[in-house]
Formats: structure tokens, sequence, C-alpha cells
């Protein structure tokens, strides 16, 4: 429900209010596109280039590869239940991004230029890599689990901040996108049924998290750079390592999910 509320919160400050209308299109500079984005060159718009996975026209192939791996990561370990969790977040992620922008207007209370005003609440982008993200992590086993986190973590930083640099969406856009990734993966352990009997949750290195989340902030600065304006790119490097934190906070903490928590040691305690 956070995470809803959290969605909803962004749409009617950045989407629905018109001092948040200008704040978010303050960040586009009139007749200047994304070439000054550092990461231009592999946004797929640069003539001839090829697009880091889920940006521009790879968006398609990255969500059908994904759901492939899923499917066939499912039937290998077979663990029906958190694979059809795992197709249930994408799924449902994407459809709520695609309906986001069909029944959520973006009002023009600002007189804005006309290529500022198409909705573009939530990012499908943004969307695709974190509900992917989430969903490897739940069919993932423990021992691996981390670091498909710590990968997904890193995606997400990068391709948020590709899609704010080379001006494809606002900050809001890639907030809401990330949180209803987040609101569909807490939502999908709920409803796991809880495995009673399972082995003891396998801790993660102490330094991981931090580390993750270095290279996430990392991999948010040079994906969000732009070289007309230093504060663009501090805005955009923070939204996306924001998204990031916020993917890595929602899944890291695995004796909070539904198909754990009956397995938990220290759980078992409490309860106990």
């Amino acid at each position: 429900m956070l995470c809803l509320v959290g969605v909803l919160a962004v749409y009617l400050i950045a989407v629905c209010n018109p001092f948040g209308q200008r704040a978010e299109n303050a960040l586009f500079t009139e007749g200047v596109g994304a070439g000054p984005a550092w990461i231009y060159d592999w946004s797929g718009q640069a003539y001839g280039s090829l697009a880091l996975p889920p940006l521009n026209q790879s968006a398609t192939p990255t969500l059908i590869v994904g759901v492939a791996a899923v499917a066939a990561i499912t039937l290998i370990r077979r663990n029906w239940w958190q694979g059809c969790a795992a197709a249930g977040v994408v799924t449902v992620t994407l459809a709520a991004t695609q309906a986001g922008k069909m029944f959520l207007p973006r009002p023009d209370l600002i007189g804005a230029h006309v290529s500022l005003v198409d909705p573009s609440f939530p990012s499908g982008h943004v969307g695709i890599a974190a509900a992917l993200s989430l969903a490897f992590a739940l069919i993932a086993s423990p021992r691996v689990r981390p670091y498909v986190l710590a990968t997904g973590t890193l995606w997400v930083a990068v391709t948020g901040g590709a899609v704010l640099a080379t001006y494809h969406h606002r900050p809001s856009d890639v907030l809401g996108s990330t949180l209803l990734a987040c609101a569909c993966y807490r939502l999908a352990t709920r409803l796991l049924p809880p495995v009673v009997g399972a082995p003891d949750v396998i801790r993660s290195p102490r330094a991981l998290p931090a580390t993750a989340l270095a290279l996430a902030a990392a991999g948010a600065l040079v994906a969000g750079a732009r070289d007309d304006s230093g504060t663009q790119s501090l805005i955009f490097a923070v939204t996306a390592f924001l998204c990031a934190a916020l993917l890595w906070l929602t899944a890291a903490d695995g004796c909070s999910s539904a198909r754990t928590r009956h397995a938990c040691p220290a759980h078992r305690r409490r309860e106990g």
C-alpha cells in the first residue's frame, strides 16, 4: 500500500500540480535534445548505434528474452509458485505502466510547449528493468539471489539515468514505474504460500549492500550526466539512484517475504 500511495502522490504532485509541472519542465532545455547526454552513443538514438537494453528499440526484445529466461529458470528449478509470481510481477507492472499512459492524463496547467504535454507517466523502459530485476530475484536460489538483486539494482540505476539524460522521461515517470514494480513484488511475496521446513535463509556478505548501492550510484552518475548542465545531471543521477535504492530496499530483506518468513529462524523465534 505504501508503494501504491507513493505512485499516487508522485502523480498528483508532479503531474497534476502547476508547481510540479514547472519544476520538471525546467529540466528540459528548449531546442537541445539527447546529444549532450554522455550515454547518447549507447541510447540507440545515435546513427547506427545499438541501444543498451531496454532502451529505445531494444525494449521489446529485452522483455521477450527476460520472460523466456524466467520461464526457463522456473522449469529447471521447478519452483512453480515463484515462477508464477515472477511472471505476475512483470505482467502487472507493464500493464500498469501502459494503462497509466492511457488513463492518467497530463493536464496543461502552465501553458507548456506542445512537446511537453504528452502523457509519459510512468516510464515503460524503467518498468521493464525494474520488473525483470525483481522477477529474477524471486526465482533465484538463495545463494545467488543477493547478487542477482545487486545486478538488477545497477541495471535500474543506469536505465533510469539514461531515459532522463536523453530527455525521454521526467523524474516522476521513473519514480512512478519503480514504485509500481515494487508494489507488485510486495504483493506477490505476500500471496506466495509459506515454505514450511525450508532450509535457513542464507545471508549475503556484509559488504554487498554497500557495494551494490555504490555501483548503482556510479551507474546513475554516468548514465544521467550531460555536458550542458551540471544541475540537470545531478538531479537525473539522484533520481536514478533513488529508484535503485527503492528496488534494493524492497527485495533485499529475505525474512520479510511470505515465502520465507516461516523458514527464517529469527522469525520462528519471534513467533515462538
